[in-house]
């Protein structure tokens, strides 16, 4: 069964000066200010495009690497996944990198970076953001 999340955002004014809200309609979840200096300057307190796709990023991450270090045979017992996505005023988002930190009992150094690779390569986020470099940097706790 296919799902579909919506989210919407409401803006106000032109792009410098002007401020909007994106709300995450499906859930209901969360409301955030999103403004252009929180995009092109890391304006504190309000949120960007940017940001709301490294959560996307991160979450989908989380959950490919679960299941596919549960597939593997050894379960994580717990993931904290980062990703950090870049946007340059004069290029647009120009890379994402991933950071993991897992607690992964009974898997090697080098089992955990082959499945953690495959996890990135197949999470659905990154398979949406192909045109645009995707960095890992994976590490058992």
């Amino acid at each position: 069964m296919a799902v579909t999340s919506e989210a919407t955002t409401l803006w106000i004014g032109d792009l410098k000066s002007g401020a909007g809200t994106v709300s995450l309609d499906s859930s209901d979840a969360a409301e955030f200010p999103v403004s252009w200096a929180a995009r092109a300057e890391g304006e504190t307190g309000k949120t960007n495009p940017e940001e709301l796709l490294g959560a996307a990023h991160s979450a989908c991450l989380s959950m490919a690497l679960a299941n596919a270090l549960t597939e593997f045979g050894t379960p994580p017992q717990n993931l904290q996944v980062t990703a950090a996505v870049t946007f340059d005023p004069a290029e647009g988002i120009t890379g994402s990198h991933l950071l993991v930190s897992a607690k992964v009992p009974g898997i090697s150094d080098e089992d955990f970076q082959r499945v953690a690779a495959d996890a990135k390569a197949n999470c659905p986020v990154s398979r949406a953001l192909t045109g645009i470099p995707i960095t890992l940097e994976a590490n058992l706790a």
